[in-house]
């Protein structure tokens, strides 16, 4: 027979145990009560406040840690076909990003192995310092090579010419639009082109749906792109979707004048359309060249308004 002292003290714990479970059972009741309620006012609560509810989660966390307080058992989330389209919506897009960055980075690479290469490169014109070169490539296709000296440094041109590349048509007249349709980074674009009905213009209105990478290394910054596709996009009625690339733009500092640009184009592009290829052969460099003479008169222009601010 156990005494009597031993069987006291056994029963206040038995009761002090009850207590215990019974008051985390209304803690957990409490809390979920709160969870439900508190986070419009939990931002409106004083220090004190905070601290209080800080230490009743610390005790709550206690008794689980003890035993003495279950965690409930959580039931795995249910797949639903909602779920499932989302993740494959995801995944769709993931895979459409990596292939814009790899085709833009592509099309940056091999325009440049033509613009480098050495061979078969032949004089077009030459006018005010501004050279055009012409080259056959395999398939019949004729590339132009322009090079020239602009009045801004490769950063400057680099943001008119990429990242601004939606303002285009307010300075260069043979571009009726220019709308970015998707971002891939900060240095991938894909972009619907579409061209101006202008008197003199011999190809006629196009419109163009590219991919546009640029890259910086060193003091250089290259500018390449290409044709791509865009379900979303059909070409638009009345327009001939013209094909582009693989082209490039290179930005190089001068030696002795950093504010001052190398500017050196491939233009490589298939108008489609019906036209006589040497009708075609001889607006591309004529076409290289307006570019040219409108970018100038916009770097003016901006020069001159910096000088006045």
């Amino acid at each position: 027979m156990k005494p009597f002292s031993s069987s006291l003290s056994f029963s206040g714990s038995i009761k002090a145990s009850r207590c215990l479970l019974l008051l985390a059972n209304m803690l957990r009741a409490v809390l979920k009560l709160c969870c439900g309620i508190t986070y419009p006012h939990l931002r409106s609560m004083t220090g004190l406040q905070r601290v209080a509810l800080a230490v009743f989660g610390l005790e709550i966390a206690h008794l689980q840690s003890r035993g003495q307080m279950p965690l409930p058992a959580l039931s795995p989330l249910k797949r639903t076909e909602k779920t499932e389209a989302v993740e494959q919506r995801m995944a769709t897009l993931a895979d459409e990003d990596v292939f814009y960055l790899k085709q833009g980075e592509a099309a940056l690479n091999e325009a440049l192995k033509i613009v480098e290469s050495e061979d078969g490169w032949e004089l077009e014109t030459a006018e005010n310092g501004d050279v055009i070169y012409s080259k056959v490539l395999t398939g019949n296709r004729k590339v132009f090579r322009l090079e020239a000296e602009l009045n801004a440094s490769p950063e400057e041109l680099h943001e008119i010419l990429f990242f601004r590349v939606e303002e285009m048509h307010e300075w260069n007249p043979s571009v009726r639009r220019i709308k970015v349709l998707k971002h891939v980074g900060r240095n991938t674009m894909v972009t619907h082109e579409v061209s101006s009905e202008m008197a003199g213009n011999l190809i006629g209105q196009r419109d163009f749906l590219s991919v546009r990478h640029s890259s910086k290394r060193e003091s250089r910054v290259y500018l390449g792109g290409a044709s791509t596709r865009l379900e979303s996009l059909p070409p638009l009625p009345g327009f001939v979707r013209a094909e582009d690339g693989p082209t490039c733009i290179i930005l190089h500092p001068l030696q002795d004048r950093p504010d001052r640009s190398r500017f050196i184009w491939l233009l490589n592009i298939d108008v489609k359309g019906w036209l006589p290829q040497s009708l075609v052969n001889k607006a591309l460099p004529r076409a290289q060249a307006d570019f040219t003479k409108h970018l100038r008169r916009r770097l003016a222009a901006q020069n001159s308004e910096n000088n006045r601010c």
